[in-house]
This record gives structure tokens, C-alpha cells and sequence, in this order.
């Protein structure tokens, strides 16, 4: 290991004890600092183990620029503040499980170490020893056949204390989180390993417990993992009730049984796994023995991945860490245990712990839209899959630190609740006149001025404010003359319930009637229009009633009237990402709404330019869009904030005319 690591510990806790005396006993790292938000504390674990530098707070420690890598152990609630902060500090990171409280925290933290190129690691230390590189050695022999089944539990008995913090919901207290997190983490290792993976993500978790009903937090619980390799994990966990803590898996030829899965042999020693093969007599002991310390190797593991910024299998990668929040996530929603930080309006601000501001080096680009005083981010972001306040919130304050300022959400999405969370998140971030808002109503079947106005005034109510600075007719509806419409959101724009208005799903035959009408009668004309437009050609609609602008006709059209577009699917739902190809037929959506011949063929020009641009093809696709003759304003939908960091700089992308031409299969 050419890696030797200085150091510090952020937070003085029990098990910031138990890791500084691993990493007294491992190869490469030195104690050098110890940091507390009470001095005291600081001092007396400075004094036991022989601490060089004692801080007493989390930010002094960081500043010391002889700290190569920190270890975080304070209470959940704070993990993804202070692995945040300890990127932006330019720190190595090992951070106690649960990386944070939720899946979206734990992107946060991800995206953090990639911004600031520094290593991290959940600190699942069992994932660092021997043992479970054994384990991984036995299944992926073939020795216990076919894995079918696997079982593993993590759970203790504790009295009740409403201020502990395994009680205490302000905390993040349960069992869930606690230690549900290891048999979660064991079964998705196991799953994967047994089809040549490092894991495997379950497709269905259904699970049940007991909340504590003073606190709400989980004292037992248990779930089912469903993988879609046909095996099938039951895992338990509590606070409240001792149980068998091992692992077992079983497959058609045996099984495997560990009696100490999660603190194996913790200042060295020998641990065993109990090997039972069908129609042996009796059980074979494998004995697997290390003179290391249990923490120790997990400091060492730092050290040997750091160059490489994440740990190879069976210790936690990125991807691994996520999927597991995930799964906690849906133990957690299927036994109702929700933290008040994660309730709309008990956060005011970022993961990070920062009032929300745009980040000094951002390189958003921006527009001016008809109507509006404000200026247009040229990328919006489209709110209509965010599952929870905690997903959209990390997701918003992401778009809008990079300088998105743009959101579009309808009244039509997932029933109200897109634009309840998106007016939730303006109003704890006091954002309101620093964002520009779309909402759209009129969605089929109540494609009528009447039943437009009832839209409205429920999206104004569900977003929290007065006025909406776009308003979009989601379908048009032939039936209905124009004049309606235009006479309609004329008046609404009077009043001040919007700035300005337009069509989505229009054709341009009706937008030139709407317009007209609106010229000839005094009236506010469209300001824009919201169809479909990539460079993929829709070979069938998304949806019924949509209506795509990519053909010549449309494009000449625009190009002509510069009248602005907001393109939705301008990416073309991940068409030009690696889930796309001739042979990728997983996803029936994308193959249906995308897949075609000359749209492999624009894919494929798309990834040629990209290689010769040293950009992805995904921004070229997104650039594509942006370098239009006639403005712009592309709509993206990303669930991940990968997705966001992976699109943005399409941005900074010029494409001449004839880049255009040639991706669109014109030259």
C-alpha cells in the first residue's frame, strides 16, 4: 500500500473509539487529529488516544491542511452535512453508516466527493474483512449450488429512552438505520454474486414493523427482498428485541450459515463459517483468521482505493451505497417510519446545512421568454417524478446552486403532488421571486376553458402563491374555437394569476389561429409553445395527444416565427445514454416511443461527435437542441442527480449549423 493517510476524527463518540483504536493496528494510517463540538470531550479523547491536535469544532478540523482523510461519526441527521462539507474541504471520507438519512442525501454525498474528486466510503467495516471476501469466494465457487434463499439479522435490545439516540426520531433513530442497513447490505452482496455481480438491487421490498409510539421511530421490523434473479432475502432488525444475529444463504446444494456476520473478530482472530453441503453428515468448518483489526482493514481499504476515489467489491462503491438507501427508503415507507427533517417546511435548508444560493462558478446560460421580467434559465428543470419532500428538495437545490432557476410541474402529476412538493421547496427556501414557475392544466378530459380555470386556481393553491410566471394548456382541444382559450388566459394575465402563457401539444396550424386571433382582438398572444422536440425523432407518442416539432416542416416554422419552444423529452428519455441500443431492448418504453432505424443512425453520429468533442453523447444530444436556429428552452426530468451533472454541460457545448445538419442525418 503506497498510501499512508494522516487522520481525523469528526466526532468523539463510542464508535470514533472503537475506529481510532483499528486504525492504531492498521498499515497505513495515522491519528492525527480528533475534532468535538464540546472541547472538553475533545480533550479527554485527545488524551486517551493520544491526539496530536484537538479541535473543538467540526470546521477547525477540516482547516487542518495535514489531514489527508476524516472519518465522520457523528449522529445520522448530520453524516451527509459533514461528508459534504468535508468534500468541499478537499478531505478523504469515511463516513459511518447510513451515509445519510435517505437515498437523496446519500446523492448528495456522491456528488459532492465526484465536484470535489476526493474518495468516499460508507463504513460498513464487515465489508472490509476476510470473511466476507470468503463468503464471496464460496458462492461464486458454486460450492452451495444456486443461491435461493438468504437470511440475516441485526438486532438488540435496548430500554427505552425517549433522548437516546436510537429512540429519538430527531436522530434518526430505529432499527432500520441503525443495523437493519447490514442484512439489507449482506442480502443485495449475496444477490449479486450469485450472477457474477458485486451486487444486485431487490425489485420488489415489501416489509413490516412496530413503531414506538411515543418517538415513531422503528423498534422492530422485518422485510422481504425480491431479486430479479429469482432469489429472495428475508432480513430483520429492532431495538427492542434480541435476535439470532447471523446470515445464512442457501442455495440447491447446501448453505452457508455465519455466526458473527457484522463484528467479525474485531481485534483479530479467527472467525468461522459453517458450511453445510447436501447429504453430508455433519456441518464443515471454514476458519478464516486475521491478525488484523477489525477497523483497521477498513482504514487500510481507504488507503488501497483512494487514488481510484472508490472501493472496489466487497467494500462499498458509490453505486452500492445507493442502492441500499434505496432499499432502506422503501423498508422505511412500507413500515411508516419518516424523520421530522424530512417533513415539507421542517427544512430550511440545503443537505449541507447552507442557506440556498447559486454557486459562484456556475456556467448556466440564460433567456428572455415574452412576458417575463425575469431572465430564463435555457435548461428547466421538469418536476414530475419526485417521490417524497426529501428527493425533490436535494434535486431543486442541486438544479438551482448550478443556476437553474426554471421549473416545470401540471396539475396532472402524480395527482397534485409534484407541484405541493415544488411549492413546499420555494416556500422553506424563501426562493419565490428568484424562480420562474410553469404549471399546466387542461389535460384531457377536461380540455375546456371552464375546467382550465378550476386547474389554475387548485395549482396556485397547491404551489403556495398568487400567480404562475408560465401557464401551459397541456393538450389542445380542436373542438374548442381559439377565441375561448386566448379570451381566458388574456383575462387570467390581466388579473395577475400568470405572466405569460401558451400551448403544449399544440399544432401549428392552431398556434397560428391562437395568435392570430390574439392580433386581431387585442389580446395576449402565446408566448411559447411546449411540444416534443429532440434530436431523435418520436417514432410513436409518449402519450396520447402528443405533438413533436422535430420534423423539417415544424423546425422551418419555428425558425421563421422564432417563436420560443420549451422541448420536452429533449433528451429523448435516455435514447442517447448507455441504456439505449440495437440490442438493448429492456426498456419497452424507450423502445417503442424511440427505436428505429434512422434514429440509431442520428445515435450513432451523435456518439461519433462526442468521442471527438471529449464530451458525452447525452450533452451533444442536449447541445443539439440548444443550437437551434429559432430560442430554445429544453425541459430535462432527471431522478438522480447524476442525470443533472451528466446533461448540464451540454450547455457549454457550440454546435456550427452544420453540426446540427449532420446529427440530424441533413448532411
Amino acid at each position: 500500500m503506497a498510501n499512508t493517510l494522516n487522520w481525523g476524527l469528526l466526532a468523539t463518540g463510542n464508535i470514533a473509539k472503537a475506529f481510532a483504536r483499528g486504525l492504531a493496528h492498521s498499515k497505513t494510517g495515522k491519528l492525527r487529529a480528533c475534532g468535538s463540538r464540546d472541547k472538553a470531550k475533545a480533550e479527554a479523547f485527545g488524551a486517551e488516544f493520544n491526539v496530536p491536535c484537538r479541535y473543538s469544532s467540526y470546521e477547525e478540523l477540516l482547516a487542518d491542511k495535514d489531514i489527508q482523510a476524516v472519518y465522520i461519526s457523528t449522529p445520522h441527521p448530520m453524516h451527509a452535512e459533514w461528508t459534504i462539507k468535508a468534500a468541499e474541504a478537499g478531505k478523504h471520507i469515511l463516513c459511518e453508516k447510513p451515509i445519510g438519512l435517505n437515498h437523496a442525501e446519500a446523492m448528495a454525498c456522491v456528488e459532492a466527493a465526484v465536484r470535489n474528486d476526493v474518495f468516499l466510503m460508507e463504513a460498513y467495516m464487515y465489508r472490509c474483512h476476510p470473511q466476507t471476501a470468503k463468503i464471496v469466494e464460496i458462492i461464486k465457487r458454486g460450492t452451495i449450488g444456486q443461491v435461493r434463499v438468504i437470511q440475516a439479522s441485526f438486532s438488540f435490545r435496548a430500554g427505552f429512552d425517549a433522548e437516546s439516540r436510537i429512540w429519538k426520531n430527531s436522530l434518526g433513530g430505529g432499527g432500520i438505520l441503525d443495523v437493519g442497513c447490514y442484512p439489507v447490505s449482506f442480502a443485495r452482496l449475496v444477490a449479486g454474486v450469485a450472477t457474477g455481480q458485486d451486487f444486485l438491487d431487490p425489485i420488489e421490498v415489501k416489509g413490516q414493523g412496530v413503531l414506538n409510539q411515543q418517538t415513531g421511530v422503528d423498534e422492530y421490523a422485518a422485510a422481504v427482498l425480491k431479486f430479479p434473479n429469482a432469489v429472495i432475502a428475508q432480513v430483520s432488525t429492532g431495538i427492542a428485541v434480541d435476535q439470532d444475529n447471523v446470515a445464512r444463504v442457501y442455495g440447491t446444494e447446501g448453505h452457508l450459515e455465519i455466526p458473527t456476520p457484522w463484528v467479525p473478530a474485531r481485534e483479530g482472530g479467527a472467525v468461522k463459517i459453517m458450511l453445510h453441503r447436501a447429504n453430508a453428515k455433519g456441518p464443515e468448518e471454514i476458519i478464516v483468521e486475521t491478525s488484523e483489526y477489525l477497523y483497521g482493514l477498513e482504514a487500510d481499504t481507504v488507503a488501497r482505493y483512494i487514488d481510484q476515489r472508490q472501493a472496489a467489491a466487497p467494500a462499498m462503491s458509490w453505486d452500492d451505497t445507493l442502492g441500499n438507501m434505496r432499499v432502506l427508503d422503501q423498508w422505511r415507507a412500507a413500515v411508516g417510519v419518516v424523520y421530522e427533517q424530512e417533513k415539507a417546511g421542517n427544512s430550511k435548508t440545503t443537505v449541507a446545512g447552507r442557506t440556498l444560493a447559486v454557486r459562484q462558478n456556475c456556467r448556466m446560460k440564460y433567456g428572455h421568454v415574452p412576458g417575463l421580467n425575469k431572465s430564463v434559465s435555457r435548461v428547466i428543470f421538469g418536476c414530475d417524478h419526485q417521490v417524497a419532500f426529501s428527493h425533490g428538495s436535494v434535486m431543486w437545490d442541486d438544479f438551482f446552486e448550478q443556476g437553474g432557476n426554471c421549473f416545470d410541474t401540471a396539475w396532472v402529476y402524480g395527482g397534485g403532488l409534484q407541484e405541493k412538493l415544488l411549492g413546499q421547496w420555494v416556500k422553506t427556501r424563501g426562493i419565490r421571486e428568484q424562480v420562474v414557475l410553469i404549471s399546466k392544466g387542461a389535460h384531457p378530459p377536461w380540455c375546456t376553458p371552464t375546467a382550465m380555470r378550476k386547474h389554475l386556481l387548485e395549482s396556485l393553491d397547491r404551489l403556495g402563491t398568487d400567480y404562475t410566471d408560465m401557464y401551459f394548456m397541456h393538450r389542445d382541444n380542436p373542438e374548442v374555437p381559439v377565441g375561448e382559450f386566448c379570451d381566458v388566459m388574456t383575462e387570467w394575465a390581466r388579473q395577475g394569476l400568470v405572466k405569460a402563457f401558451g400551448g403544449s401539444n399544440w399544432s401549428i396550424q392552431r398556434v397560428e389561429e391562437f395568435n392570430a386571433y390574439a392580433q386581431k382582438n387585442g389580446k395576449q398572444p402565446m408566448a411559447a409553445v411546449s411540444n416534443n422536440f429532440s434530436l431523435a425523432r418520436m417514432v410513436d407518442p409518449v402519450w396520447g395527444g402528443c405533438v413533436s416539432a422535430s420534423d423539417p416542416v415544424s423546425r422551418a416554422w419555428f425558425e421563421q416565427h422564432q417563436l420560443t419552444l420549451l422541448p420536452w423529452s429533449s433528451q429523448a428519455r435516455g435514447f442517447f445514454t448507455e441504456r439505449a441500443g440495437p440490442n438493448k431492448r429492456e426498456d419497452a418504453e424507450l423502445v417503442r416511443c424511440w427505436y428505429s432505424d434512422d434514429n440509431f443512425r442520428r445515435r450513432e453520429r451523435c456518439v461519433e461527435l462526442a468521442r471527438k468533442k471529449n464530451v458525452l453523447p447525452i450533452q451533444i444530444a442536449l447541445a443539439y437542441v440548444l443550437c437551434q436556429p429559432f430560442p430554445t428552452f429544453p425541459l430535462i426530468g432527471p431522478r438522480i442527480l447524476s442525470e443533472t451533472r451528466t446533461s448540464l454541460p451540454g450547455l457549454n457545448i457550440e454546435l456550427s449549423s452544420q453540426d446540427v445538419k449532420w446529427l440530424n442525418l441533413e448532411a
